[in-house]
């Protein structure tokens, strides 16, 4: 299954047409690339919301996403989006067990 999306001019691009796309984009646009790798697969919740809000202004965040979901990726940051075990997760939880009452933020 290819995926297929309208460019500007209306013409359908594959996913391999648009990763292409995405190398003529100078990386300093892009925040995976001009910022630590490791960051998209931290351990660190607030690290990993960090990674999550870089993403936000990245100009293939759309196109990252959805490749990511077509692949199923088993952990990390994609398109501004949590993947766990292929499955996107709103946010990642603390190593250890859950408190038992809730602490306000």
């Amino acid at each position: 299954m290819t995926i297929s999306v309208l460019n500007r001019d209306g013409a359908e691009l594959s996913l391999g047409q648009l990763h292409d796309q995405a190398e003529q984009i100078d990386d300093e646009l892009m925040p995976c690339r001009s910022n630590n790798p490791e960051l998209w697969f931290a351990e660190s919740p607030s690290d990993v919301e960090y990674a999550k809000q870089l993403c936000l202004e990245c100009p293939v965040r759309a196109l990252c996403l959805s490749g990511a979901l077509e692949r199923r990726e088993p952990w990390g940051v994609w398109g501004g989006q949590l993947f766990l075990q292929g499955v996107v997760i709103p946010r990642k939880r603390p190593r250890g067990r859950p408190r038992k009452n809730e602490v306000a933020a």
